[in-house]
């Protein structure tokens, strides 16, 4: 019995070191991206709204369309989308409890909410932001982009701020070509630029997207039509943008558009490795209810774009797009969805397992709400995908 034992543990060995070899030789010759990760599976582990008409320090509650996790203090920054029409820009400071390893009501919590200032150290004057997207550096500071306003030609930003004050400390180039004009000939459409916002686990990439096409790369999304956006990659070390990709949006059939204000796009990414690999999230209003859904997306064999000032003028078919694969069509689960339009990593749960939270922006609607969605994630790199399967 026990030479059979050590013959199976030898076999074991054997394999193994095979398992290796061959996978070294594979990474050696094909450059395979052995630090890339892959989420593998995802888990619904309950959601969370936040009362209507919630206030925290003399401020409305609401709109918050994109969130953050501070991993050494356990807390989350929300950043509000109100144009200063109910209070000047800010974020809050939630906690959220997942200790038991699942969300309910009454574990999102507010605990500080901050005003951003612009660099004069001013609140930033009503109508002069709309800002949607935060990411949290490894310097206590958040990047946080607006959207501006083209009817009014204020250009879009992605600004850095001070997490104890609040204050404007730096400002991303934006290239021309996304800047609105006059003539409606170019740039951003109104509501539908820089939703999204991340930063790389290294803390050396940024990386945002356009919600829609921009007017010279093409349509908006409309029913059962997709929209081409674009992905910017900026290196934070020389705060210079560096490459911009192709990403298109998912073709959605309205189920009843009763209301005839469909609206479809990408409000957020999240990156889960250091080689380009993110979740995508995007939402669509169908006229009775949302679609959403989260993708895997892959930078690897997209080509760079940030040379082509049109999309449209140039040849698409030569284009090659960044790789998308569907991990949820949130449709699936038990749970009527609202206005989902933030996603962040969060804490560990229990069980070691890295969690994903979700949150809508209300829109400062009374028939909506502000809805935190929890998930538990399992992720591995593709060399431990490959030793599983090559090793019996």
């Amino acid at each position: 019995m026990q030479l059979i034992k050590k013959v199976l543990n030898l076999s074991k060995f054997i394999w193994f070191c095979i398992a290796i070899v061959v996978i070294s030789i594979l990474f050696f010759f094909y450059n395979l991206p052995i630090n890339a990760v892959e989420i593998t599976d995802i888990d619904f582990i309950g959601q969370a709204t936040l009362p209507n008409n919630l206030t925290f320090q003399q401020t409305a509650i609401g709109g918050l369309s994109g969130i953050t996790y501070d991993p050494k203090k356990n807390l989350y920054y929300a950043i509000s989308d109100d144009r200063g029409q109910k209070a000047p820009a800010r974020f809050y400071t939630l906690k959220i409890d997942l200790s038991k390893g699942k969300l309910a009501n009454g574990d999102v919590v507010p605990v500080g909410v901050t005003t951003l200032l612009n660099e004069n150290g001013q609140k930033f004057p009503a109508g002069e932001t709309d800002t949607e997207g935060i990411a949290l550096t490894s310097k206590d500071t958040v990047f946080i982009s607006s959207e501006g306003d083209v009817s009014q030609l204020i250009n879009p930003f992605i600004k850095e701020f001070l997490l104890s004050s609040g204050k404007e400390i730096t400002t991303l180039p934006i290239p021309q070509k996304f800047l609105p004009d006059k003539n409606g000939e170019q740039g951003i459409r109104n509501n539908l630029a820089f939703e999204s916002l991340t930063i790389t686990p290294n803390k050396n990439k940024l990386f945002t997207a356009t919600e829609n096409a921009l007017i010279q790369d093409g349509s908006e999304a409309k029913a059962n039509t997709s929209s081409p956006c674009r992905i910017l990659q900026y290196n934070l070390l020389t705060k210079q943008l560096e490459k911009e990709f192709l990403y298109q949006t998912e073709p959605v059939a309205p189920l009843l558009d009763i209301s005839k204000h469909f609206a479809s796009g990408l409000p957020d990414l999240l990156a889960i490795d250091n080689r380009g690999d993110f979740l995508s999230l995007e939402r669509t209003f169908t006229g009775l209810g949302f679609y959403i859904a989260l993708f895997q997306v892959s930078l690897e064999q997209a080509d760079d774009i940030h040379n082509i000032d049109s999309i449209k003028q140039a040849d698409t078919k030569s284009i090659k797009p960044v790789q998308k694969k569907l991990l949820l069509d949130l449709r699936k689960l038990d749970v009527l969805l609202d206005n989902i339009e933030g996603l962040t990593f969060g804490s560990k749960l229990p069980d070691g397992q890295p969690s994903l939270i979700l949150i809508s922006d209300n829109n400062f609607n009374s028939l909506q709400r502000t809805q935190i969605l929890a998930f538990r994630l399992r992720m591995e790199s593709r060399l431990i995908r490959l030793l599983r399967r090559l090793v019996p």
